[in-house]
């Protein structure tokens, strides 16, 4: 590779991780802030936490990664051009592959991380989140709940347990069930024991009290009670959908499995789907070098190309969920999701050969470029101090 074109690669490298870093940082922060509940309602240490949200990270990558890939190459080849490094480039006679190379080179490296993320570092932590979701949950009553206190576990159901000891043993039970509206269910139990799946509560010399809204009352006392936790707890087994699943898995769905059964258009749209989004960040890049690899005048009116890129960007991933969506509803629209690559890189690889550019229609153009000089009218010293006389 030439010094000219690892110059460029370095410099669209650095602005990619400009880019990515604070936006990968904000959406990650929200996802995970999302899921503070699962320190709130269950007791779980900040290590766990910080387990879950290092799980969570690899399942927006994908998505940030090729917009941030678009802003780097639009705003490096932008900057280079005003600070007339393209065109010295082209008065040289040099090829233009020399900026074409570098920046196929990083998309084709950061397509093929897609892919591997995609479908082999995602699907297992997609999986390790809800496993640790489930098991939390599970644990909530044996291990969580704090003495001698009142515990909300869910609408209409309360716990309160007067001592904690091994073995998954719990004294002077008292348990609030309101959740059923035709009437309310009291237990008391001197000893419970809860299984160690955490499914069940076995309450032993106790009573229950069972109130009608009508005001009467029914108590039962029990030598042994069994009382099913996995509602309240959470702690079923967790339920996997198509994209917790691997590639091996959607090559090969098991026509046994619940899901697959209840819905089969969500794995063939999933499988299309991984085969076929790693290419974004590619086709990014082309849209990018169509939009501002080209040298222009600093007179040229015309819209700043990142904004160009970012809204060519936005329609295309927009295209690729919506034809995602019509081959879970009907196998013939596959086509659809490999039609949308090929023609956007076809496009643009003949676009570069041929040295077009993406033309703005002016009506668009004109219309930006007089909103922005109104808003600089707006916000100039002058008019400031026109406003303040």
């Amino acid at each position: 590779m030439k010094l000219l074109e690892i110059y460029i690669l370095r410099r669209i490298f650095q602005m990619f991780l400009v880019a990515l870093l604070p936006v990968l940082t904000i959406i990650w922060t929200i996802q995970v802030l999302g899921r503070i509940n699962l320190v709130t309602d269950t007791g779980q240490s900040m290590g766990s936490f910080v387990i879950l949200a290092t799980y969570i990270l690899p399942t927006i990558v994908p998505v940030v990664l090729p917009f941030a890939l678009a802003i780097g190459i639009t705003q490096t080849l932008t900057a280079m051009n005003n600070d007339s490094e393209l065109p010295v480039i082209d008065a040289a006679g040099s090829s233009r592959s020399i900026i074409y190379r570098p920046v196929l080179l990083l998309a084709a490296a950061l397509s093929i991380f897609t892919f591997v993320v995609a479908n082999f570092v995602e699907p297992p932590s997609r999986v390790a989140a809800r496993q640790m979701v489930a098991a939390a949950y599970a644990d909530l009553l044996s291990s969580v709940i704090e003495e001698k206190t009142f515990r909300s576990i869910e609408d209409g159901l309360y716990v309160q347990i007067s001592e904690r000891h091994s073995g998954r043993i719990l004294t002077g039970l008292f348990v609030v069930d309101q959740r059923d509206p035709n009437f309310d269910l009291i237990y008391y139990a001197r000893e419970g024991s809860i299984d160690e799946s955490g499914t069940s509560l076995t309450m032993r010399d106790g009573e229950v009290h069972r109130k009608t809204p009508e005001g009467r009352v029914s108590v039962i006392k029990f030598v042994s009670y069994a009382f099913d936790l996995s509602a309240m707890s959470g702690a079923d087994a967790p339920s996997f959908t198509a994209v917790d699943r691997s590639l091996e898995f959607l090559l090969n769905p098991d026509p046994e499995d619940p899901h697959v059964r209840h819905s089969p258009g969500s794995y063939r749209a999933e499988l299309h789907g991984r085969l076929t989004e790693w290419l974004f960040p590619f086709m990014f890049a082309l849209v990018s070098l169509v939009v501002a690899g080209d040298s222009r005048s600093h007179r040229q009116a015309r819209l700043h190309p990142m904004v160009i890129a970012l809204v060519l960007a936005f329609g295309l991933r927009w295209m690729g969920f919506s034809f995602k969506n019509l081959v879970k509803q009907d196998e013939a629209n596959t086509y659809l999701l490999y039609l949308l690559p090929s023609v956007t890189i076809v496009i643009c690889s003949y676009l570069l050969a041929t040295h077009r550019a993406i033309q703005v229609p002016r009506a668009v153009s004109g219309f930006a470029n007089r909103a922005q000089r109104w808003v600089r009218q707006k916000l100039s010293p002058r008019a400031s101090m026109g406003g303040s006389q």
